[in-house]
């Protein structure tokens, strides 16, 4: 049986419906099911191009490592993310204090891509490959429209969380 969640952009109140892949992400996809529903400050992707995302605490007993992994996702791709505090300390990635992985010695980047031409290579770091977990299925173009308004009207205020969803898409 499929299983869904919800991705929601919750003060712009929009959301899309995306299908686990767990034939494809067995582990991270579990992990993530395991750990909803998961909410953080959204921000969008400097590197990557059309993804926001959320910072979260790590949250798997057992790190999921890598399976179904991309350097270049594609509109719809839900991806998972480790890194250490390290990893995003350098202060050009701009995040404040109060809402980055400060203090943190292992977050989880959950990230949606809502449009083409992607790439995760980040200057200080070089190629930065994701796991797919789950794919949208349902509302991608209303999420798209407020993930450009997140990208040109601004993040500040903004949730990003990802929940269960008890009702499969239309």
């Amino acid at each position: 049986m499929p299983r869904f969640i919800n991705v929601t952009l919750e003060q712009r109140n929009v959301h899309c419906v995306a299908r686990m892949l767990d034939d494809e992400a067995p582990r991270t996809a579990t992990a993530v099911w395991d750990a909803l529903p998961l909410s953080g400050q959204v921000f969008h992707g400097k590197y990557a191009r059309n993804e926001i995302y959320n910072l979260v605490p790590a949250f798997a007993e057992v790190p999921p490592g890598k399976e179904n992994i991309t350097v270049t996702p594609i509109p719809g791709d839900l991806c998972y993310f480790a890194f250490d505090s390290n990893d995003l300390g350098n202060p050009a990635y701009g995040y404040a204090e109060d809402s980055g992985p400060t203090g943190l010695s292992q977050i989880i980047d959950l990230a949606l891509f809502y449009g083409r031409n992607n790439l995760l290579i980040n200057g200080d770091q070089g190629w930065v490959p994701g796991n797919v977990f789950a794919t949208v299925v349902e509302g991608l173009e209303e999420m798209a429209a407020a993930c450009q308004d997140i990208w040109m009207g601004g993040a500040r205020g903004e949730t990003l969380t990802f929940a269960r969803s008890d009702i499969p898409p239309a």
